[in-house]
């Protein structure tokens, strides 16, 4: 049976319509944000809001800043502040690039669940990432090469772990460097001479025990009192002030709904950090 033309008219009119009001937010950068943290966020904006739609790339913070500048994402995701590099290549290009502080993290250092180290000093640390200490039996463990896992250059946590914990000295040339926190946390669980560092979100993987620094640990609590050295804010960037779906997904993160799941992911929220 055909249908009649001002049907099928009307038809035509109503998938145009939906048409248009499809948005689509491109998200690129942090892989402390964008792993987990992100996509939780986005599947509960959409939930209220079908006719969006989310392209999310956690390839680091550098790219999302790149993102920014080059016009191809509409928020950069970032555990780090912009570099004056990056500002100045912005503006030779009219972006501005705008912070939003969206939650905090806490880095911890993780050791194999095997490894008899049950805490580490910050000046340890130190030696142990830029490979002035090489053995675990140095700080109190059992005899044994230490393996040293990072996060690659692109990364802002690789960045920040230098300004927090390395007095900005290079790392040892046998660190190996991972995509994520999820891989360095996979590579230390099998390694039982492994060491490396992931945000709050990440430190219950399988095979991996948090060491206290100084005898603190990186919770909630420690992080809100100022009491644990390797805590930082983590941010949303955009090109001058968000508009558009851009700035209902930033509010919607930011509201008390966005922050309940801020905190369900075990980031510390926007107001509660320091």
């Amino acid at each position: 049976m055909k249908l009649p033309k001002i049907l099928l008219a009307a038809a035509s009119l109503l998938v145009v319509a939906t048409g248009a009001h499809a948005e689509r937010l491109v998200i690129k950068g942090s892989d402390t944000l964008g792993a987990k943290l992100v996509p939780q966020l986005a599947e509960q904006f959409k939930s209220e809001n079908p006719d969006v739609t989310f392209d999310i790339a956690a390839e680091g913070s550098t790219t999302g800043i790149s993102a920014l500048i080059d016009s191809t994402a509409q928020i950069g995701m970032s555990s780090r502040e912009v570099k004056p590099a990056e500002i100045a290549a912005g503006k030779t290009k009219g972006v501005d690039l705008k912070p939003v502080i969206v939650a905090h993290d806490a880095l911890g250092v993780i050791v194999n669940q095997g490894n008899a180290v049950s805490n580490l000093t910050r000046k340890q640390v130190e030696q142990i990432f830029t490979g002035e200490v090489t053995d675990w039996s140095a700080v109190g463990g059992k005899p044994g090469k230490i393996s040293i896992y990072t996060r690659n250059t692109s990364s802002g946590t690789y960045s920040d772990w230098k300004e927090l914990a390395m007095k900005k000295r290079d790392y040892a040339p046998s660190a190996q460097k991972m995509a994520g926190h999820e891989q360095i946390a996979a590579e230390v669980g099998k390694n039982a001479n492994g060491i490396g560092y992931v945000g709050l979100a990440y430190m219950e993987a399988p095979g991996v025990k948090v060491v206290p620094i100084d005898g603190a640990t990186p919770t909630e609590e420690a992080v809100v009192a100022g009491k644990y050295p390797y805590a930082r804010p983590t941010y949303y960037y955009t090109n001058g002030e968000a508009t558009g779906v851009a700035k209902r997904f930033i509010d919607f993160t930011l509201s008390e709904t966005g922050q309940q799941i801020v905190q369900r992911v075990h980031f510390v929220p926007a107001a509660k950090g320091k």
